[in-house]
């Protein structure tokens, strides 16, 4: 791998996206290369990951204008796939994926952290969609998750405006969940990491399914896909420890996903 790096730290892994000279922009080789790392993780032993930018300046700046500068409207659409491919699946993948986000998280930066379950930003984190000011879209999902996420009439007005925000307006709006110094930022994602992973694997992966899915469909749908992922939990391993557990009133031993 040239720009991404991959630890696994037990039952959690950190994915760092590592081409700092040019803030961590995507190209065509990153997203290769983050689909690839994705389809290699150990899903028998990885059950949450963290994914981050290389250094203190950027979680990932956006795409990478050089590239797309020269393209034309079929590989425009074509490079728009590629990252849109790789983007939804780490947001479906099977086990939670938090975003660290280490500063600026711009056009792809923000899309590809909005693809993850949970983001959580440094002081110096600063958000935007400036397509517009480029003579483009969003083209990574960016109109699709930003409305999703904090609300159409917000959404519109950043994608419209192609205005950027800081750390604290982003938690304001919702885009975020909370913000922390530079120095703090990693060991709390590490420690939710680790939090997500000592409970229920198949339990955690049913909510993440039953949540996505459930939020592409009406009420009456969502409940019947959330009803077939609640009995998929019943027999397994998992929950039988940890229903016994409770009612004898110890702590659980070990959750062994399966």
């Amino acid at each position: 791998m040239e720009y991404i790096v991959y630890e696994q730290k037990g039952s959690y892994g950190v994915i760092t996206i590592s081409r700092e000279k040019a803030l961590n922009a995507l190209n065509s080789t990153v997203l290769k290369e983050l689909d690839a790392t994705l389809d290699a993780v150990n899903l028998e032993e990885v059950r949450c990951l963290i994914l981050t930018g290389a250094g203190e300046k950027s979680f990932v700046a956006g795409a990478d204008i050089g590239e797309m500068s020269t393209l034309t409207r079929a590989e425009g659409e074509a490079f728009g796939k590629i990252g849109n491919d790789v983007f939804r699946k780490l947001e479906t993948f099977p086990i939670p994926v938090i975003a660290a986000i280490n500063g600026f998280a711009l056009g792809g930066g923000c899309e590809i952290a909005m693809s993850c379950d949970i983001r959580i930003c440094s002081d110096n984190a600063v958000f935007g969609q400036p397509e517009v000011g480029l003579g483009i879209t969003p083209g990574f999902g960016g109109t699709q998750r930003l409305p999703r996420i904090v609300g159409v009439g917000v959404a519109k007005q950043m994608i419209y405006s192609g205005r950027n925000i800081k750390a604290e307006e982003a938690y304001r709006i919702g885009l975020v969940n909370t913000v922390y110094t530079q120095e703090e930022l990693m060991p709390n994602a590490e420690k939710l990491a680790a939090t997500i992973a000592k409970n229920a694997p198949i339990a955690v992966r049913n909510c993440k399914k039953a949540i996505n899915d459930g939020m592409q469909t009406d009420m009456d749908q969502a409940i019947v896909i959330e009803e077939k992922l609640f009995g998929g939990c019943f027999e397994s391993y998992d929950q039988k420890e940890g229903m016994t557990a409770f009612v004898e009133k110890r702590k659980v031993e070990a959750f062994l996903n399966k």
